[in-house]
């Protein structure tokens, strides 16, 4: 079972709890292992067969159904603190109809986005005039503000990956494959604190174009432009994410120092845009226009950015199409690219965090073609 300590006092969590059942507005949650589990209780437990899930219903007392073999895992977790029963079952029992019961005389059930469907489609038989509806943008509308604590955590996740980022030239030279150059970074990731290495992009010369390249064997060459998107959990469970575009010397391709200062310009201006009371998509929108006219759009290949906290990827996005609001608290990325298929790609990217009256980076290195 995975975990991430420390988790938040009982008094916290407890908020969450009933944050949660006031923002469902008379319907029944139904929070699967994961993510949403660990913000609501502070601990995201595992998806197994065997069904455990939080029953959150509309009036009454919430519960944890859960396997009686899985239940020491949540032996840390104040439940009783929190006001949530637990509700053990052995193989043989019906878990589901534990969990029906706990709902009874709802009419309608948001169920967590990532549920398996093999518990989704066990409970819609176990509620069969119930009317299920996803719980993400329920929850989403807790999670995408941050409190106090979640932003330090999310500080401290941006100082750490910086720290590796500072590294890279101990690491990335000619001869060297990317899958060697990665694993050192994986190892630095850990060793400069966060909890695991979540994953690492080493994307060197034409697999640099690939925006979501991992790493190859390929060996890197005097003059590649490199691509390094790297990041990972601290122990409080919040996440980093952060890219740097490296040249291992000289860049070979006559174009890239330009190229590469249209896209500098291009993040600098979607992060200069961030502040209360704007759009999401008019973020994205700061960024395109600076690559549109000068010439390399089709480039421009996905959203300007993802929220970030508990999960890597998670509420609000940054792309076109979406008018949410931007508020105080809300954490995201910014990372513009430009992907030349077969030559050479590039990135920059921060986790930002909307304040009062403008922007927090919570990267801090240089945003220059870094020259190894």
């Amino acid at each position: 079972m995975s975990s991430h300590t420390p988790a938040p006092d009982a008094s916290v969590l407890r908020s969450r709890v009933e944050r949660a059942r006031t923002a469902a507005a008379g319907t029944g949650l139904l929070i699967a292992p994961g993510s949403d589990l660990r913000y609501l209780i502070g601990q995201g437990g595992s998806s197994f067969e065997r069904l455990t899930t939080l029953v959150i219903p509309a009036d009454g007392v919430p519960a944890l159904v859960v396997p009686k073999l899985e239940a020491p895992g949540y032996a840390g977790v104040p439940l009783e603190e929190l006001g949530i029963d637990v509700l053990t079952w052995v193989d043989g029992d019906d878990p589901y109809a534990l969990a029906a019961d706990r709902l009874a005389g709802a009419e309608r059930v948001a169920v967590s986005d990532f549920t398996p469907a093999l518990h989704v489609l066990a409970l819609r038989s176990a509620l069969p005039k119930v009317e299920q509806v996803l719980a993400g943008p329920i929850v989403r509308e807790l999670r995408m503000r941050k409190d106090a604590a979640e932003l330090d955590a999310l500080r401290k996740a941006g100082a750490a990956i910086d720290r590796v980022h500072a590294r890279v030239g101990e690491w990335l030279r000619p001869g060297r494959t990317e899958a060697e150059v990665g694993a050192d970074i994986a190892a630095a990731i850990v060793e400069e604190g966060h909890a695991a290495a979540d994953f690492v992009i080493v994307g060197s010369g034409p697999n640099g174009a690939s925006p979501h390249h991992s790493l190859s064997d390929r060996v890197i060459e005097a003059g590649d432009v490199v691509v390094v998107d790297i990041g990972g959990p601290v122990p409080e469970g919040y996440n980093s994410d952060s890219t740097r575009t490296y040249a291992v010397g000289t860049p070979r391709d006559a174009d890239v120092v330009a190229t590469y200062a249209v896209l500098q310009e291009a993040q600098q201006a979607a992060v200069d845009a961030v502040r209360p009371g704007v759009s999401a998509e008019s973020i994205d929108a700061a960024a395109r226009e600076v690559i549109d006219k000068a010439g390399f759009g089709e480039y421009f290949i996905h959203r300007t950015g993802h929220g970030i906290g508990l999960d890597v990827h998670e509420e609000p996005y940054i792309v076109a199409g979406n008018a949410l609001l931007l508020e105080e608290g809300m954490a995201f990325s910014i990372e513009p690219g430009i992907y030349q298929p077969g030559r050479w790609g590039a990135r920059i990217e921060d986790i930002v965090v909307v304040t009062a009256d403008g922007v927090e980076s919570m990267n801090n290195r240089p945003h220059e073609l870094v020259v190894l």
